[in-house]
């Protein structure tokens, strides 16, 4: 298991990461990403993405660059909630 610091490093990068996906996924309307800090919970992200429709989420989800950045978090995850919904 990685050190505080180390853990820290890592959930920074993958914010940036994320929201560096605002700028080329064209079907994100808006993203925000948030570290948890309390150490109580289970997660420590957060992603609130918006979408047009369903099929822009289908189109961010299927986008390259967002698969690439899914990589790069899988390596990390150990566990991965999710609800997609309409509001």
């Amino acid at each position: 298991m990685e050190s505080a610091e180390v853990k820290m490093q890592i959930m920074q990068e993958i914010k940036s990461k994320l929201l560096g996906l605002k700028e080329v996924v064209p079907a994100i309307e808006s993203i925000e990403v948030g570290i948890n800090e309390n150490p109580n919970e289970s997660f420590d992200i957060a992603l609130v993405s918006t979408h047009k429709d369903w099929d822009a989420l289908r189109s961010y989800r299927d986008d390259p660059n967002h698969v690439a950045v899914a990589k790069f978090i899988a390596g990390y995850r150990e566990e991965r909630a999710c609800a997609d919904f309409t509001f």
